[in-house]
């Protein structure tokens, strides 16, 4: 099939990196390898966070016109080199499709949206107008890829018919996670040469340092590290970078029992993340307010346990009880408890690598997401012809 992909919110040729942007490259690389031709049909950004009534019209208006464009360009084109599907990748209340269903009406083809979030609460609110273009545009969609549970149950009620969904848990290409023992050594010796790693457990924790649910998960996990009291030396390393910087540092360094535990790597790029993740012995992140946290699906390719909030979409990225230990979230008593038991259990750390590993290996690899790709896109081509 020739794909047209978008995202709204943030295009995967966007400068600035986040798990958004990634998820959309990822979906286009997958994509890809299942056979399909894709192309970006735009980086219009539909993003408006403020609530503002006239900013989002504005908004509607601009999508108006860059929809109409691509029309025009398409139907320009021979019938074989136009789009046969529409995609579109994580479509929310802030961030609304305002292209993809007006394309796919005109060119009659598949619209397929990935991701979608739909928000009862905001019917009334300040976004109103988005929350009610996004219900329209998922009462148009052929098939909706869900990557959560948490996002399934809110989406659902919302299609034309339940059968149009479909679960699409998280994955990512595991590559530069796998490792041998030599590995972890070479990856041990960089920590310990670049950053003073010393300790026998190294946890790990990697986020932006931004406002919001990552600030708050930071201000978690500083408050449940300063509750452990175990005889293992132990070092946390932080990978990430951002506008919150110093006000998440102070979080750690303002905390004399911390002082002495935490290094900061900052921003790192994707190798090095990898080889990080593989020097360490245990992810740790309190996941306030998480979608789903790529982050940890990366840190159990690499052979690590988890230690996360259960919430939102965090169990759709680990397998709890088997590879990661959740805990309640806002509770840094259970969380400092469940951390200081791994720290202190070689043995359990191990096993639940090594599931953590199989886990990503054998549950949410490319060619299983791909696979999972093709039997949506079918359906969504049927539903198409079916209405037709």
């Amino acid at each position: 099939m020739r794909i047209s992909f978008y995202a709204p919110l943030k295009a995967p040729t966007h400068p600035v990196p986040s798990g958004d942007r990634r998820m959309a490259r990822l979906l286009m690389t997958t994509l890809e390898l299942a056979g399909h031709k894709v192309a970006l049909a735009s980086d219009f950004r539909s993003y408006e966070g403020t609530g503002d009534p006239t900013l989002q019209e504005g908004m509607f208006a601009a999508g108006r016109v860059e929809a109409h464009h691509i029309i025009e360009t398409c139907l320009l084109q021979p019938e074989q080199n136009r789009p046969s599907v529409w995609f579109t990748y994580h479509q929310y209340y802030k961030a609304p499709d305002h292209l993809g269903p007006a394309v796919s009406d005109a060119l009659g083809i598949p619209y397929v949206v990935a991701e979608p979030s739909h928000a009862p609460k905001r019917a009334n609110g300040p976004w109103k107008l988005a929350h009610e273009s996004v219900e329209a545009s998922l009462k148009k969609a052929d098939c909706a890829f869900c990557l959560t549970r948490h996002d399934m149950a809110c989406v659902e009620p919302v299609l034309a018919s339940p059968d149009r969904l479909v679960y699409l848990p998280p994955f990512l290409d595991a590559t530069s996670f796998q490792y041998d023992r030599s590995d972890k050594t070479d990856a041990r010796n960089f920590l310990n040469q670049s950053f003073g790693a010393t300790a026998d457990v190294l946890l790990v924790a990697v986020g932006m340092m931004r406002k919001g649910d990552k600030y708050h998960s930071y201000e978690q996990l500083a408050k449940s590290l300063e509750l452990i009291s175990v005889s293992t030396s132990w070092q946390l390393v932080i990978v990430g970078d951002g506008e919150y910087a110093a006000e998440t540092k102070n979080l750690f360094q303002s905390r004399n029992k911390l002082k002495n535990h935490v290094i900061f790597a900052g921003e790192q790029p994707g190798p090095e993340v990898a080889r990080i993740l593989i020097a360490a012995d245990i992810c740790v992140w309190p996941a306030v307010g998480e979608a789903y946290g790529m982050a940890m699906l990366e840190a159990q390719a690499a052979g690590l346990p988890v230690v996360a909030g259960d919430s939102r979409g965090v169990p759709d990225v680990v397998r709890g009880g088997t590879t990661a230990t959740l805990v309640p979230p806002d509770n840094p008593e259970a969380f400092a408890s469940a951390v200081s038991k791994l720290i202190d259990d070689r043995d359990m750390r191990t096993d639940m690598g090594t599931a953590a590993g199989e886990f990503v290996a054998n549950e949410r690899s490319l060619q299983q997401a791909a696979a999972t790709l093709n039997r949506g896109l079918e359906m969504a081509k049927s539903n198409k012809e079916h209405a037709k």
